[in-house]
């Protein structure tokens, strides 16, 4: 559907194409049109100044009055052949010694006043609408003691003022047929050059929730839209997994609270089919709760990952020694090591900046998950650190089977398992490692895990940038 308001690719660059080639088309007229001018122009200065020159020699030879009886047959005579050639003489008091019949010229050229020497002619239109160009020049007769006169000459331009005007209204009327000739081009140029975008249009609106596996033909596009088609892909490649994650997700979670929920409405309508003693309430209400507990947990965390998802997860930072944090949860799970047999080990040194809450609880997220996969005489070992230059580390290595390779990349997601058969009762949500690597992400770290000859370890990274900026600027740790 197109928009309303907005003009298409198609009509901007077919408008931009047709007034590129109009402005091309002035300027080059301009051009041709200023290059004419400037021949007709030097055409008439070569007789015009061919002329002056005659003149100039004619009234040098001038040495009496007598002679300047003899000047006009003389001037005449020069004059002969040259149609629409006029020439006038003019004496220092404004006496006019010689004119053709009918000569006009402005009073510039002929004012000794005012007249300026220019070596461009001057152009004027006569009463009878004549065009002419013509120039002037002093020139000296041979009497002594006189003042030289002005001589100006000029010539009829009439037929290269027919020329010119022909000439534009011709070059005009091309410029504007050629105008649409090149905007109808430039059209079709467009529409076949952009065919293979509305080609790329066409594929991805065939593109569903349903067919997010197809992607856009890259290899039939020109290049530069082989980029685009490209980072189109890559756009849908993320957009399935993320919409098959959340179909997981939603799957998930709804196995995951439809089981509580059914166990409790269950045994609360057993229950309630007859009467019972109320020791027996007190045991049904107490199993209910074990459950509502659960599920509010699981919510609990749910909302935690929500959080951190947009980002709204704010750390109350400050320096906190690692291994201390480890010794402290080792005594908390320390019952559970020694009823498995598991030996629970630490070592190494590191202080990080964080928020203590969050961070007990992610580490403690990877000890549960340790414990509940190491076999009974097992090993635990945390290990601690600190490179000094570029991050921390906090590693929980765990004895156990070895998790398959392409279960690796998965084991952050939530509600993920590697063994779909457990139950899912005696494994909690699913949603510790999920949270554990959101806390990391909090923090501008990261959760990564590794399996292999039945030793599994997860790292937790901490980046030491935030720690130093810390120490420098006490008072500004809620602004990390």
């Amino acid at each position: 559907m197109r928009l309303s308001g907005h003009k298409s690719m198609t009509f901007r660059l077919t408008m931009l194409f047709a007034l590129s080639s109009t402005v091309v088309l002035l300027l080059l007229g301009y051009l041709i049109a200023g290059s004419l001018e400037r021949h007709f122009e030097e055409q008439d200065m070569e007789v015009l100044t061919g002329k002056l020159k005659l003149a100039q020699h004619t009234l040098e030879k001038v040495r009496s009055a007598v002679d300047l009886e003899v000047l006009t047959q003389q001037l005449d005579d020069s004059l002969v052949g040259h149609h629409g050639l006029e020439l006038v003489v003019v004496a220092p008091e404004g006496q006019i010694l010689f004119a053709t019949s009918g000569a006009e010229f402005p009073q510039s050229l002929l004012d000794s006043r005012v007249w300026v020497a220019s070596a461009r002619p001057t152009v004027w239109t006569t009463r009878d609408k004549q065009p002419l160009r013509g120039i002037s020049a002093l020139a000296r007769t041979g009497i002594k003691d006189a003042q030289p006169v002005i001589v100006a000459v000029a010539t009829d331009i009439s037929h290269h003022e027919h020329f010119m005007s022909s000439f534009r209204m011709t070059l005009w009327s091309f410029v504007a047929l050629a105008a649409l000739l090149t905007g109808f081009l430039g059209w079709l140029a467009v529409r076949r050059g952009l065919a293979p975008l509305q080609a790329i249009r066409r594929e991805a609106a065939g593109i569903t929730a349903h067919r997010l596996h197809s992607r856009l033909s890259a290899d039939s596009v020109p290049a530069e839209l082989a980029e685009l088609a490209e980072t189109l892909n890559e756009m849908l490649a993320r957009l399935e997994d993320s919409f098959r994650r959340l179909s997981d997700f939603s799957s998930d979670i709804a196995h995951e609270l439809r089981t509580p929920v059914t166990n409790l409405l269950t045994q609360t309508q057993v229950t309630l089919s007859k009467a019972r003693a109320s020791d027996e309430y007190c045991d049904v209400l107490a199993s209910n709760a074990e459950e509502l507990e659960r599920l509010s947990r699981m919510i609990a965390d749910m909302l935690f990952l929500a959080r951190s998802d947009n980002d709204l997860v704010i750390p109350d930072r400050k320096p906190l020694d690692l291994i201390d944090e480890v010794k402290g949860l080792f005594e908390f799970y320390e019952a559970l090591a020694e009823e498995k047999s598991i030996v629970l080990t630490c070592s190494g040194r590191g202080v990080v900046s964080g928020d203590r809450l969050m961070l007990r609880r992610a580490i403690s997220n990877l000890l549960s998950n340790a414990l509940r996969h190491t076999p009974a005489g097992g090993r635990i070992v945390v290990r601690v650190d600190d490179t000094g230059d570029s991050a921390v580390t906090l590693s929980v290595e765990n004895s156990g089977d070895t998790v398959a390779r392409e279960h690796l990349p998965r084991l952050f997601d939530r509600f993920y398992r590697v063994d779909s058969s457990r139950q899912r009762s005696s494994e909690g949500a699913g949603l510790g490692l999920a949270i554990t690597r959101s806390i990391l992400r909090a923090h501008g770290g990261d959760a990564v895990i590794r399996s292999e000859r039945g030793v599994t370890v997860c790292e937790l990274v901490f980046p030491v940038r935030s720690l130093s900026f810390l120490q420098r600027n006490p008072g500004g740790s809620q602004g990390l």
